[in-house]
């Protein structure tokens, strides 16, 4: 196990029953970043290697404040991150809280959030972004179904009635894509008692494949 994090605050941490070959904390881009939001291990394969970044992208809101700015620059940082590792052709599987909802379907009253930094325009764009550098939405590569969430407020019984917000994800590669043999969300986790208000996204994938 390998962790970078951040006394009461940021915090992202990778768990491998394999050895990691090398791990690396912090995205590239600006040097005075230190927040605690990104972190990448490479384990080795019976074939290969893949390479497995864990990452807490910011939430943005206030969106009038320097913190909007601050998740969209992230977010470039990401995509020219992405851009690089791509070109090495292995699997690569970005996981974690990206604070990005996708699109109407991943959100209960879309209009309700249209104007927070989550969902709004350029936030959107931007996931687009990466996902048009080939990478893909695992849980969407098998199913469009609507109403699938990751995370429910604490307040006013957004769990009990399922208002909820998808907004973690595992983006895949193609090389990772192509072992993706399953994918799902643990909901059910948020309902133990004093649970996280974030639950689990899974995927299994192949490796033994070539």
């Amino acid at each position: 196990m390998v962790t970078h994090g951040q006394k009461t605050f940021n915090g992202v941490a990778l768990l491998s029953k394999l050895r990691f070959d090398e791990t690396k904390s912090g995205l590239a881009g600006d040097d005075e970043d230190a927040h605690a939001r990104f972190l990448e291990g490479v384990v080795t394969l019976k074939r290969g290697v893949m390479r497995i970044a864990c990452l807490y992208l910011p939430n943005g809101n206030p969106v009038g404040t320097e913190k909007y700015p601050y998740k969209l620059k992230w977010m470039s940082r990401l995509l020219e991150y992405s851009k690089e590792r791509l070109k090495t052709e292995e699997p690569l599987i970005l996981a974690g809280d990206f604070n990005v909802i996708p699109h109407a379907r991943d959100v209960h009253n879309p209009a309700a959030w249209t104007e927070d930094a989550l969902f709004k325009a350029e936030t959107r764009e931007s996931f687009q972004s990466l996902l048009g550098l080939g990478l893909t939405d695992a849980l969407r590569a098998v199913t469009d179904e609507p109403g699938l969430y990751t995370f429910w407020d604490y307040q006013a019984g957004a769990w009990q009635k399922n208002q909820g917000l998808r907004i973690d994800h595992l983006l895949l590669s193609p090389q990772a894509s192509d072992r993706l043999a399953n994918v799902g969300i643990d909901s059910y986790v948020r309902g133990w008692e004093k649970p996280s208000d974030h639950v689990p996204v899974w995927a299994d994938l192949d490796l033994e494949a070539a």
